[in-house]
């Protein structure tokens, strides 16, 4: 994030006439970008990683191609997708990241959070990057489903039980399907469907 944000600073001044430090915002936004595909990238996993040198995935990866760090079509975006499809994954549903030990020291919270709304329909938003459309479109219509009789989601859904769970409504989980069903209308139309 603190990449995206020298980058939009750079285009606010580029694109919309904004005064700032373009230069230097964008030498900023240079250095990090290196660091993090030096630093932030796992070869051996393929995958980008949730910390410089961890070996783990979290879900806030899937905003690399969203934000324009790397096009969706890098093996690198690609690689990280497959990881958090095989790591975080879980029935349909993509967790924020895995609750263990190591976690728990880290965050303070214990395991047995739910799949997060948001978290999926950034995967879905990869597919849907990538060109996946017919898979992007069915996990996007089983996420419509869980909506309650209002519409309305919560902030995560646990598939063992079945249910709503979080917050509740969720902002950032509407937002998601906002985004998501005009990032797939688009794509669908594009693609004549």
């Amino acid at each position: 994030m603190a990449w995206v944000a020298f980058d939009r600073g750079v285009k606010a001044v580029e694109e919309y006439g904004r005064e700032g430090a373009v230069d230097r915002w964008r030498s900023v936004r240079d250095e990090i970008h290196a660091e993090v595909l030096e630093r932030g990238f796992d070869e051996e996993l393929g995958s980008f990683v949730g910390y410089y040198d961890g070996k783990r995935v979290d879900a806030s990866l899937l905003t690399i191609p969203l934000f324009g760090f790397l096009p969706a079509d890098d093996p690198r975006v690609r690689g990280t997708l497959e990881a958090v499809r095989r790591e975080l994954m879980q029935d349909g549903f993509v967790l924020r990241y895995r609750h263990d030990e190591e976690t728990t020291s880290v965050d303070g919270l214990p395991p047995g959070e739910g799949a997060f709304f948001l978290c999926t329909f950034w995967f879905i938003d990869n597919l849907v990057l990538l060109g996946e459309l017919g898979e992007a479109c069915e996990m996007f219509e089983r996420l419509l489903t869980l909506r309650n009789d209002l519409g309305l989601l919560s902030e995560e859904y646990d598939p063992k039980l079945k249910r709503l769970v979080g917050n509740f409504p969720q902002a950032f989980s509407h937002i998601g399907l906002v985004n998501t069903a005009l990032l797939l209308d688009k794509a669908l139309t594009e693609n004549g469907r």
